[in-house]
């Protein structure tokens, strides 16, 4: 049973942030019914209940305490908010509010600083509501059915902060594809919002040309692991790729997993389906999960946080350095042994 507590905290937030990013009202002859914050919040609201535009209005006009949070004499119909997230969902709309978050995350002193360690995949979300136990069984059933199950999905590539969680940025796209699709234009608008120390990347990201864009053209240091092509044992040929094969940081490495989190995070919390069956309508659909994902972060106090602080992240790293100590003398003493065999 959903609580009214933790809702009115979601509102209260969604509220200010858009109040902080957009005007009142999107142009001078608007009704004047419904303020774009109020909007937002709504949408806010639905995108933590994991409901749809018909539940969140239900859900709001049973609850009045709710409404009276943000101001609402009356609820908005489920198609007014329908046509306020194809606006206010936006590139340039959700990049400001994106925006106004992490500068609410700034005055609220949550660690969140300049030349940070961040974290970048991307993962894929359902796009309808067919369980996979169903699309198992109908693949099974006979040979007139296809095998592959799998179409095109929409998914979305995301850039964090590894110690907070929050993501600086987030590009909407279309799956299956590779991730380093949506890795310049991730990483450009992460760097614009805060300046970025190190990004890691898993393998999917492994290009010469990634490692040079960071370092050269932003100043970033690029931790990607070196996994592209066939495998094999020797060093690649490229500068900075052999450069990450021969000096390869396991420890700091590690906190790659922090991306991987905030997915679980997003997909646990606010579902793992799309609520969406167009192309941008999915694109809106991702950028509100992220924009909720920040906001719900902020609506905890500083002091109650994650085990993901900056004390936890050198303790990892230290214990994970002397791990990797321990493992490389141990392979070590197996090779020295062996010789004498």
């Amino acid at each position: 049973m959903i609580t009214c507590k933790s809702p009115r905290k979601v509102l209260r937030m969604a509220f200010a942030v858009a109040r902080d990013a957009l005007p009142a009202y999107s142009h001078r002859c608007s009704p004047r019914k419904f303020t774009q914050h109020q909007l937002f919040a709504c949408l806010v609201l639905k995108s933590s209940l994991k409901c749809d535009y018909r539940g969140v209005v239900s859900f709001l006009e049973d609850c009045g305490d709710l409404r009276a949070v943000i101001g609402l004499e009356s609820v908005p119909h489920f198609t007014t908010l329908q046509k306020a997230a194809n606006r206010l969902l936006r590139s340039k709309t959700s990049n400001r509010l994106l925006d106004a978050t992490l500068q609410r995350a700034r005055h609220a002193g949550m660690g969140f600083r300049a030349g940070l360690c961040a974290a970048i995949d991307g993962s894929g979300f359902e796009a309808h509501h067919v369980s996979h136990y169903f699309v198992r069984r109908r693949a099974k059933g006979g040979e007139s059915w296809q095998k592959t199950t799998y179409r095109r999905f929409p998914k979305a590539g995301i850039v964090v902060d590894c110690a907070t969680h929050l993501i600086l940025s987030a590009v909407p796209g279309r799956g299956p594809s590779p991730d380093y699709k949506h890795f310049l234009r991730a990483v450009r608008q992460a760097h614009d919002r805060q300046r970025l120390g190190t990004l890691i990347a898993d393998a999917g990201y492994d290009a010469e040309w990634a490692h040079e864009y960071l370092r050269i053209h932003l100043g970033i240091r690029s931790l990607i692991r070196p996994g592209a092509g066939r495998p094999t044992h020797r060093l690649p040929t490229s500068y900075w790729r052999r450069l990450m094969a021969s000096r390869f940081d396991h420890a700091r490495y590690g906190q790659r997993w922090q991306v991987e989190t905030v997915f679980s995070m997003i997909k646990r919390r606010q579902g793992s389906t799309v609520n969406a069956r167009r192309c941008w309508t999915q694109s809106y659909a991702l950028l509100l999960k992220a924009l909720t994902h920040n906001i719900l972060i902020l609506k905890r106090p500083p002091q109650v946080f994650y085990r993901a602080g900056q004390a936890y992240l050198w303790t990892q790293r230290l214990c994970g350095h002397y791990l990797v100590k321990i493992v490389d003398g141990f392979w070590a003493s197996i090779r020295f042994w062996a010789r004498f065999q």
